[in-house]
């Protein structure tokens, strides 16, 4: 599901401007999740108290604004699998925040991978060598997209949220999307939406983003993070590439160059050794 949400980026934003497509994605996700938990769900399940709040914000404005919305800004340049690619190197940014941040004392074998992934990252976004002429500054803005996704799975077992993780995942995505409907009005976004002119391929892509993409994939991402170590959790990083760009292909003829197998091929290989390293199978706290 996640590694389709890619190319959906990238038909959506062909029509509708990106944050603001990106923003009420989360928005409407979020309210529909939300209005299930009134629906069926105790009260007690719903409470939040003012810390699980203000852990959430952080958490979905690092996750929903900085991690997704800076992708889907870049994907209006970048092929969804090149942003694919360059997003997998997120476990290599939870281990350098690990080391810098979270006191952990990371095997150099460890290190040393991350150090060949940011190799392959550096083959993706070589000037010249980028599929289809991807501009840099904009395969850079997927990059920075990675680290602020890093850092929110970094922060998230560390953060008080609520309880319940739907909950916390409904907050996520109401705080995340409605600050980016806000960033994109500011920006004056709303003048280049004309509802006449979206075509159907984009809104089928924007009702894919907020059913699978939101409400499935991020409740699945969350719960995960509350149980597996966050080692684990980047594994989903071996799959979401290698669809994103078999889909980019076939769909949107999207380019693959030389340069691509080879990053992807080091990208994914130091991402590998470090997910199922021995060393980075402990449990979550």
């Amino acid at each position: 599901m996640w590694g389709s949400t890619y190319l959906a980026i990238r038909v959506m934003v062909e029509d509708i401007p990106p944050l603001l497509g990106a923003g009420v994605r989360f928005v409407v996700a979020g309210a529909i999740m939300y209005a299930w938990l009134v629906w069926r769900r105790p009260p007690a399940a719903r409470t939040t108290t003012r810390p699980q709040l203000v852990g959430a914000a952080v958490v979905g404005l690092l996750l929903m604004f900085g991690g997704n919305g800076l992708v889907t800004v870049a994907e209006q340049k970048v092929p969804s699998g090149l942003a694919a690619l360059l997003i997998s190197s997120v476990p290599l940014w939870v281990i350098v925040l690990r080391a810098t941040y979270g006191g952990e004392r990371v095997p150099g074998t460890t290190l040393a991978s991350v150090a060949v992934g940011f190799v392959g990252v550096a083959l993706l976004v070589l000037p010249g060598d980028r599929p289809e002429g991807a501009p840099l500054g904009w395969s850079l803005l997927v990059v920075a997209a990675a680290v602020l996704w890093a850092s929110g799975s970094f922060a998230a077992p560390r953060l008080e949220r609520p309880d319940d993780v739907l909950t916390a995942t409904a907050w996520q995505m109401l705080i995340g999307g409605g600050a980016m409907v806000a960033v994109g009005l500011a920006i004056g976004e709303a003048a280049e939406l004309h509802l006449g002119d979206v075509g159907a391929d984009s809104w089928v892509a924007f009702a894919f983003l907020v059913f699978i993409g939101s409400i499935a994939a991020f409740t699945a991402y969350n719960w995960l993070l509350r149980h597996v170590a966050i080692s684990t959790v980047a594994t989903y990083a071996f799959v979401n590439p290698v669809i994103a760009v078999f889909l980019g292909w076939t769909v949107l003829s999207e380019e693959i160059t030389a340069y691509v197998v080879a990053g992807t091929a080091v990208v994914v290989a130091a991402v590998a050794f470090v997910v199922l390293s021995p060393a980075e199978k402990a449990p979550a706290a």
